[in-house]
């Protein structure tokens, strides 16, 4: 059974240009994400079939876990490696269903803890809070505080998702308070160097220094 790994969790950018989105993931990867995300609204079908089945080889030559947003046909289709939930994609039980007990589930639990502990209860395997800083992606989500972060630590035993606005320079913030990954787009994909962003982002969960 597939467990969410900690580390920089990829959200990838909506783009119709598959090779350029297969090249930004290739080099997030060789950088050391630990998973990824394929997030993609628009309307055409089978580019997003197509290119979610592209992520998912790619992703699986560096043993890394694929995760559909908001789409769990198309996670089931694709055979990807789990589907993460908003609040109006469906619920988790159906999830489960469909999907087995083998894949990935994520549920976005935003600024409540009484969402993420009934997910955790649902049998959610990771919980995502946020947006905890103002985010290109999205620039009218409600903030949630740092401070939740501390408050669900003690509450909730599956992996701690921190999003939003999420750079090199706030995340220490997020890990001290008690997130167990971080969801990065603008900090990774917008950037001249991908690959040497996820590094450096990764370099944040590396194991404590030597006294």
């Amino acid at each position: 059974m597939l467990k969410f790994p900690g580390g920089i969790y990829a959200i990838t950018l909506e783009t119709a240009d598959t090779e350029q989105l297969l090249m930004q993931v290739e080099a997030a990867l060789a950088g050391g994400v630990a998973a990824v995300q394929y997030r993609d609204k628009s309307a055409d079908v089978a580019r997003r079939h197509a290119q979610a089945s592209e992520l998912i080889a790619l992703c699986h030559q560096f043993g890394v876990p694929l995760i559909i947003n908001d789409d769990l046909r198309l996670a089931d289709l694709c055979d990807a490696d789990g589907v993460h939930l908003g609040r109006d994609d469906g619920t988790l039980r159906e999830a489960r269903i469909i999907l087995g007990k083998d894949k990935l589930i994520g549920a976005s639990c935003y600024q409540s803890l009484e969402l993420a502990q009934a997910a955790q209860s649902a049998g959610a395997d990771y919980v995502a809070f946020g947006s905890f800083f103002a985010s290109p992606t999205k620039p009218a989500a409600e903030r949630a505080d740092v401070a939740l972060l501390s408050q669900a630590t003690p509450l909730i035993h599956i992996p701690i998702i921190a999003i939003g606005g999420i750079t090199l320079a706030n995340a220490p913030h997020l890990l001290d308070a008690g997130a167990d990954s971080l969801a990065v787009l603008s900090a990774l994909f917008n950037t001249p160097d991908i690959r040497s962003a996820a590094h450096a982002l990764n370099q944040l969960f590396e194991a404590e220094p030597e006294e």
